[in-house]
């Protein structure tokens, strides 16, 4: 079936988008236990972004979820298809020139690397929020840890599935010790290095 699709070539080029908003795409990937800070440190980011005329949009795990992936369950197979979609999604994103921020658990490192490889290691920034997860579990701000605790919920990263942390993230942040103010600044200094329009 593939042999049959043939991609059309179209006349405006994602150079020339970028050009258009001033600024180089990147995809800015979340990943950490649930509970850890993504959400709450994209959402800032975004907002920071967006103050400076940066053209962005935010995909997070439980939006994702309930519309795009809403057919997935949360087996090994399962999250690795949720992941590679939303890789293909961030991907077509890119090409539209835009700043992508991603927050997924994304616990399996093999399904991190995919996503690299779909967007191109050039556009892609990783964001370790390493919040030990007896905070996450206090915090528990979904009621999720409890329930997994109760055998309530069945591969719950953390819990009663693995969790493998990046091994060299571009940056990484445990919220225990650092607040979202200076998450941000930590990340704005790595993506204004790589959004740079060429001169």
């Amino acid at each position: 079936m593939n042999d049959n699709i043939i991609p059309h070539n179209f006349s405006i080029t994602q150079e020339q988008r970028s050009d258009l908003k001033k600024h180089q795409p990147l995809l800015v990937w979340f990943t950490g236990l649930s509970g850890s800070g993504k959400s709450t440190i994209a959402n800032a980011l975004e907002i920071k972004l967006f103050e400076q005329g940066i053209h962005t949009y935010l995909l997070d795990g439980d939006n994702v979820r309930k519309g795009l992936n809403n057919n997935l369950s949360f087996s090994v197979e399962d999250r690795t298809e949720n992941i590679r979609r939303i890789a293909e999604v961030a991907n077509l994103m890119i090409d539209a020139g835009l700043v992508v921020l991603a927050s997924f658990v994304s616990p399996y490192r093999e399904d991190r690397e995919n996503v690299k490889r779909i967007v191109g290691y050039e556009n892609f920034l990783e964001v370790f929020v390493n919040t030990p997860i007896e905070e996450c579990e206090r915090r528990d701000v979904k009621g999720l840890y409890e329930k997994a605790r109760a055998g309530e919920i069945k591969n719950f990263t953390g819990v009663n599935a693995p969790y493998e942390a990046p091994m060299a993230p571009d940056v990484e942040i445990d919220t225990t010790m650092v607040s979202v103010e200076e998450a941000v600044a930590l990340i704005m200094t790595q993506i204004e290095q790589r959004i740079k329009n060429k001169e």
